[in-house]
C-alpha cells in the first residue's frame, strides 16, 4: 500500500495532495482547494508572488482607457527587471541556476518569479529576508516552493504557440528573456530547445 500511494503522490491520481501545487507552486483554488498544498520546508526553488508587473496589462490613461506599450518597450521593461531582480539575488544570497518569470494572467500565477539556486541554504536564507523588503512598491512575499523541474511546470502547448487557454492557463507561461540578457547572465546560449 505505502509502495501505492508513493507512486502516486503528486499525480492526478493523488486525491488527498493537489497536483497543481506540486507541480507549479500555486493552484487556482487557493485555500479553498480541496487537496493539501504541501509547502516544503526546504528547497533549492523560491517563488516571489506577483512581483513582475507586465505594462502591457498595467498601462492605463488618467480616464481609465488602456495606453499602448509596443513589444519591444515591454521586452526592455522585462530585460531591466529580471536582470535587476537576478543580479540583486545573486549578488546577495547565492548562485542562481535558473530564474522564471510567468506571463499568465490567472491570480496564482500572474507576476510570479521563480528562482532556483544551487544550494537550498541560499534559498532558505532568501525567504527570510526579502520577506521584509518592498519592490517597485509593493511588499515582497517570497516562500519555498515545490517545483524543481520547470519543464514539468510549463505549458508545452504555449512554447509551441498553440495555447488555446491563453495567459489563464493553469501551466505557467515563461516568458523569455532577450539572448544578449541570457548571455550576460549565464554566460550560454538558451538551455532549452
Amino acid at each position: 500500500m505505502a509502495e501505492y500511494l508513493a507512486s502516486i503522490f503528486g499525480t492526478e491520481k493523488d486525491k488527498v495532495n493537489c497536483s497543481f501545487y506540486f507541480k507549479i507552486g500555486a493552484c487556482r483554488h487557493g485555500d479553498r482547494c480541496s487537496r493539501l498544498h504541501n509547502k516544503p520546508t526546504f528547497s533549492q526553488t523560491i517563488v516571489l508572488l506577483n512581483l513582475y508587473r507586465n505594462p502591457q496589462n498595467t498601462a492605463q490613461t488618467a480616464d481609465g482607457s488602456h495606453c499602448h506599450v509596443s513589444d519591444v518597450e515591454v521586452q526592455e521593461h522585462y530585460d531591466n527587471f529580471f536582470e535587476e531582480v537576478f543580479t540583486e539575488l545573486q549578488e546577495k544570497y547565492g548562485e542562481i541556476e535558473e530564474m522564471n518569470v510567468c506571463d499568465n494572467l490567472g491570480d496564482h500565477l500572474v507576476g510570479n518569479v521563480y528562482v532556483k539556486f544551487r544550494r537550498e541554504e541560499d534559498a532558505e536564507r532568501a525567504v527570510a529576508e526579502l520577506n521584509n523588503r518592498w519592490f517597485n512598491g509593493q511588499a515582497v512575499h517570497a516562500e519555498l516552493s515545490p517545483v524543481t523541474d520547470f519543464r514539468e511546470s510549463c505549458c508545452r502547448q504555449y512554447e509551441m504557440g498553440e495555447c488555446t487557454r491563453g495567459g489563464f492557463c493553469n501551466f505557467m507561461h515563461l516568458r523569455p528573456i532577450s539572448r544578449n540578457l541570457r548571455r550576460q547572465l549565464y554566460g550560454r546560449g538558451p538551455r532549452r530547445s
